[in-house]
């Protein structure tokens, strides 16, 4: 990825009265990057784009896009951009196409017909260009939003839980939509989301964000490396393996037991070990299941601040 930064956010801070929504806050997003934005409920994530998007001010801190500053440079740089804020909204008595061609004209920009209808068909919507918005479904509203955040060829796009109202397939659309506009478009992409699992397919980079102020940020596998693996160990002798490890010092690394099952923590290179030592005590493991997700880590991470 480049080092050049299209977002660069220093020491921002945003207080609503007695209400600190954005504490200290200090994020880097490269050029090129999926940047997953993570955070609890209340962390500060919607009003951190907010901010990105001029939408409020910031009561300090720096916030650069493109190299420049937003408050000196803002209409430039919202140029640059498309976004979509928690659920779009349209005109339900006019048609997708309609729709498109009036915020196409709204934004400044002209917007021809082929590309409102190319927009249309990568977001799944071409076969209903031409009915109300009024009879499309949440998931079809959400879209849509995406065809309009793409309308102009923005640079950057930032989206704020665009999998929102989507059934599976409809999310799995969505996420092969972000990595093509990130691997053959080459954009960078912004995105806020809950659902831990899709961030962690698709973001390359992230930020884990919590009481308004930074946790931790990095490349997405270095994180998740950087944790030991949660390895389930099936045996069909539960008792004999239970004793053997209490006289061991794997005794430390066990994590819990149930029912067949033990559960330890782990690196992936004392994994061959725990099992040569089931082995050679005559226990048949039938099973070794190592797993390390971005929801275990996110949990970690943001637990802490509420102990």
């Amino acid at each position: 990825m480049s080092d050049e930064k299209i977002i660069e956010i220093q020491n921002l801070n945003k207080q609503f009265k007695e209400i600190k929504a954005v504490d200290n806050l200090s994020l880097n997003v490269y050029k090129g990057d999926v940047f997953g934005f993570l955070g609890p409920n209340g962390a500060g994530k919607s009003t951190t784009i907010r901010l990105l998007l001029s939408l409020v001010k910031p009561t300090d801190g720096i916030i650069k896009l493109f190299g420049n500053s937003l408050r000196e440079k803002r209409i430039e740089i919202l140029k640059k951009i498309g976004a979509i804020v928690e659920k779009p909204d349209f005109y339900g008595y006019m048609t997708a196409y309609k729709n498109l061609e009036i915020l196409g004209k709204i934004s400044g920009s002209n917007i021809s017909k082929v590309r409102i209808m190319e927009m249309l068909e990568l977001v799944g919507l071409n076969k209903r260009y031409n009915s109300k918005v009024k009879t499309f479904s949440h998931g079809m509203k959400q879209r849509l939003g995406l065809a309009q955040a793409l309308l102009h060829d923005p640079e950057l796009i930032i989206l704020d839980e665009p999998t929102t109202g989507l059934d599976p397939q409809g999310m799995k659309e969505i996420r092969d939509l972000i990595l093509y506009l990130s691997k053959e478009k080459k954009k960078t992409i912004f995105l806020s989301s809950h659902i831990l699992y899709e961030v962690e397919l698709v973001a390359n980079r992230m930020v884990i964000i919590n009481k308004g102020h930074t946790k931790v940020e990095g490349n997405v596998s270095d994180l998740l490396n950087s944790n030991k693996l949660k390895v389930t160990f099936e045996v069909n002798e539960i008792e004999l393996a239970k004793s053997i490890i209490n006289e061991t010092t794997w005794l430390q690394k066990l994590d819990s037991s149930v029912g067949n099952k033990m559960i330890f923590l782990l690196d992936s290179d004392e994994i061959p070990f725990l099992n040569k030592l089931f082995v050679e005590n005559n226990i048949l493991v039938s099973s070794v299941i190592p797993t390390r997700s971005l929801e275990e880590y996110f949990l970690n991470i943001t637990e802490t601040d509420s102990k």
